[in-house]
């Protein structure tokens, strides 16, 4: 029966359990492919993307810029923004800075949210509102993630644009994105990819190692800086992804995993409506 729910959870989630070593250049090619079709369909001439510094926004981002350079020399219009996105002062903005400088984007553009994020939460504090300071903290993490979104679509609506997002089958697994934050998108570039093959794709595009391994980290609580994915899930990616590959995982790691998905279902799926 595992096996049949590890099965069917890779399948809803696009998994390739069959792309290794070897394979890269081939998976490259067809994602910027996806990129250039979903483009070309939209009518739109422009993509945005959020840079955070982590692999996934790298990867995502070093993907675009091809798929524009490669749509240019064709003879087509299209370009590619990428938006720093900070919350004041972020604590690996060199990260950020050396991932912008292997993707190398047609345009780099920098909207700090920090203003935004403060007066919204102020805004919405009332006597008859006492959350604890971990409740505040959790939902302005996610004000956080909303804010950076909101900024990438107007950015997307000043430029005749796509919002691309950076969500892959780890995360999705796990439910780990805020729901119309870093969940909102217009396309999905990196879909269907465990971690590991998020990193195997941008070793093959040449992205410098201590990126491509580096710890990942949401980075939106105040309490717990620089908090982990890894902690907040209770598991290693390693262990997800040999979940998402048909692997053998501890009974705790598989209980774990198929509680999270399924707790979370409500962010990968449309607002329900009425039968």
């Amino acid at each position: 029966m595992s096996n049949q729910t590890q099965a069917r959870i890779a399948r809803e989630l696009g998994i390739d359990r069959q792309l290794a070593r070897g394979g890269e250049a081939g998976e490259i090619a067809r994602r910027v492919a996806f990129i250039q079709q979903v483009l070309g369909e939209s009518g739109c001439k422009t993509l945005v993307l959020g840079i955070s510094g982590g692999v996934d926004s790298l990867v995502a981002g070093r993907l675009c810029q091809l798929a524009v350079e490669q749509l240019r020399g064709a003879g087509h219009e299209a370009r590619f923004i990428a938006m720093r996105l900070p919350y004041k002062h972020q604590a690996d903005e060199r990260d950020a800075q050396a991932s912008l400088d292997f993707i190398r984007p047609d345009q780099i553009t920098t909207s700090n949210i920090g203003d935004c994020v403060d007066a919204l939460m102020t805004s919405i504090q009332s006597d008859d509102l006492q959350p604890s300071a971990a409740l505040t903290d959790f939902a302005k993490g996610n004000v956080k993630a909303r804010a950076r979104m909101l900024a990438q679509y107007a950015m997307a609506n000043f430029n005749n644009g796509l919002v691309v997002g950076t969500d892959h089958g780890a995360e999705a697994l796990m439910g780990f994105f805020t729901k119309y934050g870093d969940g909102a998108c217009d396309l999905a570039p990196l879909s269907g990819l465990t971690k590991s093959q998020v990193r195997m794709l941008a070793d093959a595009l040449g992205a410098p190692g201590y990126l491509v391994h580096k710890a990942p980290t949401a980075d939106l609580e105040e309490l717990a800086p620089g908090k982990l994915d890894e902690e907040a899930y209770g598991c290693s990616y390693q262990e997800i992804d040999a979940y998402l590959m048909g692997e053998t995982v501890p009974d705790t790691v598989r209980s774990l995993i198929e509680n999270a998905y399924t707790r979370t279902a409500h962010k990968r799926a449309l607002p329900r409506t009425p039968a």
